[in-house]
């Protein structure tokens, strides 16, 4: 068939398609915007940790100073018991009446917002978020300062995203790059942070979302070593290059701590069922987790607050065998009971304490390496298995003591540990929260089908040509037989060139509506200025048939513009599929062993 109207494609086959589907200046315009959040990200880290340091001189030593304080060293006594308690009512009454989304651990709550909201969060929870998340971790809370901080700088992200006028995809990336900046910020850990917006936020690797990511990432990192400083939160000497028994070892570490992560992650959502159980308001709920935090602290004081200097003494060896394990046991406890009480604070600074202890322990009996560097790699395992994020477990350890020696250790164990997750629960911690409201979460990337298999793979070659100029009632009558697999009727003008593409189906439409059958079938016809090409992805096809919601478009020969070779249906995105699942689950062997083609050929030969 001869192409008509349809014009030519005077591009070379490369034309119009790219590595990437999003490319475009419309990123550049969100690099500004990133900068600016970026910088105020790294503005709003630094106050929180100092309202931290604030609110824990204020609860637990009764003076006025934003200066870093530890639990651990409260002279408090029994009374100790009550701070928690009396922090736990405050952060209630400020979910209650203030806005309950300040309540939980930050990513779940932003990865809602993307998935739901279309990334718009409240902007009274950037104030509220990281005030309860200060008096929470202040009066003893066992938790970290980054999910809070996400969630916050992500808040700030999406309310300039409001501000501007931009799309929900681009508000998303602002969002994002808000609470990229602010882990980024509260830890010196640009990199650790753009890899967790991946694995965990952005739900894409393109450069339309990764490049205003990392420049925001950038800017707050930049100012955060003006105001704080640029050396690693946790310096360590560096470890001993690695044997193939530390490997071995850390293989081991890494399913342990992969185990751990599942229990750990069932123990968060029992606490929060038996929460659910009780037959009070769940304003209450954080005052009896707060009970919990206060009574294990009398156990191990150790396990109170955000932990840092008991990450710190871990990395350094410095912990007793008796005091790790206490650490261990009441941490995980009183984490997991608080954060089932929807309290707000985060998990990466519980996980590095409880992946470190539990490294520790481990060291005891695993040979291959030295205890600081199984108390690092545990970190990283239980951040790669319970988050299910393990090269952000990899990286978040390295950018935290710049023991780069550690860097394969850390990817077996990480690796290990979600291997092991991933088969022992469907979700991980955070995904689990927001599937209980509904939301699936999908957390595997992968390049679109459609976008992977050519047209000329799925294509349509079956179509009955006929001559524009017979009415409606002709070509029914000559087509009242159509042959197997026929999906319609090519139109042609009198010298044969195409002028579209219609099925029986419609045709019989308009002659059961009444309309004239001695109509021209080409007057029925909408005409088409859009074609497609044997090489094209599927899903250029497919996007183009949308545009013009039809039935069919014409796929033309590259070079021969008056060479119509096939058509694409509706369908034809379906079948692309079924071809790509048929490469996901056929097995077969397409090489036989030497033994088997030998007793083949014998019972060939003698085969009477």
């Amino acid at each position: 068939m001869r192409a008509g109207p349809v014009p030519p494609d005077p591009h070379p086959p490369s034309a119009g398609i790219g590595d990437f589907t999003s490319a475009n200046v419309r990123m550049l315009v969100l690099v500004p915007w990133a900068v600016a959040i970026g910088l105020v990200a790294a503005l709003v880290a630094v106050a929180l940790l100092d309202l931290i340091g604030f609110f824990t001189n204020l609860f637990y030593y009764g003076r006025v100073s934003f200066s870093f304080a530890s639990p651990a060293g409260n002279s408090l006594g029994l009374l100790a018991v009550g701070v928690p308690i009396l922090g736990g009512l405050i952060v209630g009454g400020m979910a209650r009446y203030g806005s309950e989304r300040i309540r939980g651990h930050g990513i779940p709550e932003a990865l809602e917002a993307i998935l739901i909201n279309k990334s718009t969060i409240e902007p009274r929870v950037a104030v509220l978020k990281p005030v309860a998340t200060a008096i929470s971790i202040g009066s003893g809370g066992p938790f970290g300062a980054e999910g809070p901080i996400i969630m916050t700088a992500g808040a700030l992200g999406s309310v300039v995203g409001q501000f501007v006028r931009v799309t929900a995809m681009e508000r998303k990336t602002l969002l994002v790059a808000g609470a990229a900046a602010g882990m980024a910020a509260t830890f010196n850990s640009p990199l650790a942070a753009v890899l967790l917006s991946v694995e965990l936020l952005l739900f894409e690797w393109k450069p339309r979302s990764l490049i205003p990511v990392g420049v925001a990432v950038t800017a707050a990192t930049v100012l955060r070593w003006q105001l704080i400083g640029a050396n690693p939160l946790f310096p360590i000497p560096l470890s001993a290059s690695p044997t193939t028994v530390t490997i071995l070892s850390v293989l081991v570490l890494g399913l342990v701590a992969g185990v751990a992560s599942a229990l750990l992650t069932q123990a968060v959502y029992a606490s929060e069922d038996g929460f659910r159980k009780l037959p009070i308001h769940w304003m209450w709920w954080p005052a009896l987790g707060g009970l919990a935090i206060g009574v294990g602290g009398l156990v191990q004081a150790r396990a109170l607050g955000v932990g840092y200097t008991s990450i710190d003494a871990l990395l350094l060896t410095q912990l007793g065998f008796a005091v790790v394990v206490s650490l261990l046991i009441v941490k995980a406890a009183i984490w997991a009971i608080s954060l089932g009480s929807g309290t707000s604070g985060g998990v990466l600074a519980p996980l590095l304490i409880m992946g470190g202890s539990l490294g520790a322990l481990l060291a005891f009996v695993l040979p291959g390496g030295s205890t600081g560097l199984f108390v690092l790699v545990g970190m990283g395992a239980m951040i790669g298995g319970t988050m299910r994020a393990p090269f952000t477990g990899v990286v978040f350890s390295l950018e935290l003591t710049h023991d780069l020696p550690a860097v394969l250790p850390l990817l077996v164990a990480a690796l290990g540990a979600d291997a092991v997750t991933v088969l022992l629960m469907k979700r991980s911690i955070l995904t689990e929260k927001i599937a209980r409201r509904g939301v699936h979460v999908a957390r595997e990337y992968s390049v679109d089908p459609l976008e992977q298999i050519p047209i000329r793979s799925v294509m349509r070659t079956h179509v009955r040509p006929v001559v524009g100029d017979l009415s409606i009632e002709e070509v029914l009558r000559t087509t009242s037989q159509p042959d197997a697999g026929e999906i319609g009727i090519a139109l042609l003008d009198p010298g044969g060139a195409y002028r579209g593409f219609v099925s029986r189906s419609d045709l019989r439409k308009i002659v059961d509506l009444g309309g004239d059958p001695s109509r021209p079938v080409a007057s029925v016809t909408p005409d088409v200025d859009l074609a497609t090409y044997p090489d094209e992805p599927t899903r250029v096809g497919a996007e183009r048939l949308s545009q013009v919601d039809g039935m069919a478009l014409p796929v033309f020969e590259r070079g021969e513009p008056s060479h119509v070779v096939g058509f694409i249906t509706r369908e034809t995105p379906f079948e692309a599929r079924v071809l790509w699942a048929e490469g996901e689950q056929r097995k077969e062997r397409l090489l036989g062993w030497p033994a088997e083609r030998f007793w083949a050929g014998v019972r060939a030969r003698f085969r009477p």
